[in-house]
Parts: structure tokens; sequence; C-alpha cells
């Protein structure tokens, strides 16, 4: 699947979903939310992809929402449409990230601003060139935060330093990101998409479901207590026994081999 402003490609389980407006830093206009959104949902359900990698084009990774098209509009007096982009685009855009069954990585090409921070963050996994930074501009244009940064920042740095880096929002280097955890790993800009295509290729060798039942696990712990907490962990694992992988996993301690997955 191709679009103006985002490709989608898949090979050997591994979809990469690149934003495509070099130009314009990878902003986000309706017609690339609308093209990401797509772009995200066909990796989700798609049984054939095993991980999904989010990466830009050019100098930047996103710099979030476009503000040429946003002054459009805010000029025009139409301020419910320009409002209506955070439920009919970054929302579900978030969820979908968030809450498929597999591993997603954010490779960082290049500074992640705003709502494209945001987007990389929703990941489970962050390689970073060294070269790139991330930016919580929000404040900056004195708007609140979306695309889900309220509930992934505080869990990634705590609520203090989350409140720190949105009320002040500065360009955060890629050596202190790694240090606050922003980043997974941080690597040489002209390595970045060999590491990250790796770690990729990993995950996506891996148990599928076995990831998307801990991603879920984890996910639902962060807003339930112990009790439901357990109880899910109870289905998630019920869920997962179940699976071909499991039993190929058994089977091939048993036998002292290593298991090959299938993602069933």
């Amino acid at each position: 699947m191709t679009e103006q402003s985002v490709t989608y490609t898949v090979h050997e389980g591994v979809a990469t979903i690149t934003l495509t407006r070099p130009e314009a830093m990878n902003s986000l206009d309706v017609a690339t939310k609308v093209a990401l959104l797509a772009a995200v949902e066909a990796a989700a359900g798609d049984t054939g992809v095993r991980c999904v990698v989010l990466t830009g084009s050019g100098r930047a990774f996103c710099v979030g929402q476009d503000l040429k098209e946003h002054v459009e509009i805010l000029e025009s007096g139409s301020s419910d449409e320009l409002f209506r982009t955070v439920p009919e685009h970054y929302n579900p855009i978030v969820r979908a990230v968030v809450g498929m069954d597999k591993p997603v990585v954010a490779a960082v090409n290049g500074v992640a601003a705003g709502a494209g921070a945001s987007l990389a963050f929703a990941g489970d996994f962050r390689v970073v060139a060294d070269t790139a930074g991330f930016n919580l501009a929000f404040t900056g244009i004195a708007l609140s935060c979306d695309t889900g940064i309220s509930w992934t920042l505080p869990r990634i740095v705590g609520r203090a330093k989350a409140l720190e880096l949105l009320y002040f929002p500065r360009t955060i280097p890629a050596a202190e990101a790694f240090e606050l955890g922003l980043a997974t790993s941080v690597v040489p800009a002209a390595d970045l998409e060999r590491e990250a295509t790796d770690l990729a290729q990993r995950l996506a060798a891996g148990p599928t479901l076995a990831y998307g039942a801990v991603r879920r696990s984890v996910e639902h712990s962060a807003g339930h207590d112990l009790d439901s907490s357990l109880e899910f962990e109870a289905q998630m694992m019920a869920r997962t026994g179940a699976t071909q992988d499991h039993r190929r996993a058994v089977a091939s301690f048993v036998a002292k081999e290593k298991p090959v997955f299938e993602g069933r």
C-alpha cells in the first residue's frame, strides 16, 4: 500500500510504515493522518505481520501537527473542524498502535516533536539515531498534549519528569533521551535502518501471540489493581497456553532443540 504521504511495505513478517513528507518534516496534515491510520490498521489486522516498524523519511521522524494547515483552519474560523482531529485522527491512530497484538518498533531517524514524539512513545521500542531528539512541543504553542502522551510518558519517566518535559518543551538530544528511558537504544544515524531491522526481524521470529499477551497484560496492569491484573494474567496465560507456538516450544525444550515460532 502506498499513499502520497505514507508508505506501507511488508517483508518477512515485518510491516514498515514510513512517513514520506520530508519537505514538511513529516508533519501530519489531515491526508497524512488518514493514510497513517489506514496503514496502522492494516498492519494490526494482517496475520502475516508479526512486527511493525514506524519511521520517517528525510531529516525528521515526525514533527507533529502540520501547523500550516492548522493556521489555515484556525483563520477560517472553523474551530470545530480544527479540534475534531484529535478524536477523529490522533486517538484512533494511537489506539491502533498501542492495542495491536504484536510488537511495535519506532525507528526515530530525526526529530520527533509533539504528536510525533507521542507516536514514538506508543511503541514498545524506540531505536533512536544519535543525531535525533525529542521535543514535547505542545505548550510551546499554548496547547494541551495529545496522541496518548499523557498516558505513555509518565509510565516511561514518572509523573514529575513528564510534567517538567511537557511544561518546558525543549529538544532532548538522543543521549539524554536514552538516560531518561525515552530511547530504548541510541545508534549511529548511518546504522539506524540496520539496527531497527535486526530488532524487528528478531521480534517477527518470536512468539507473536505471547508478545501480544504480554503487551496487553502490562497495559492492563497500568490502570487496574493487583487482583484484576492477576485475573487478566490468568486469561492471557490460558490464551497463550493453547497456541501452537507454546506446544512447539515445550516439545523443543524437551528435545533440547531451538523452537521455531510461527505466530500461531
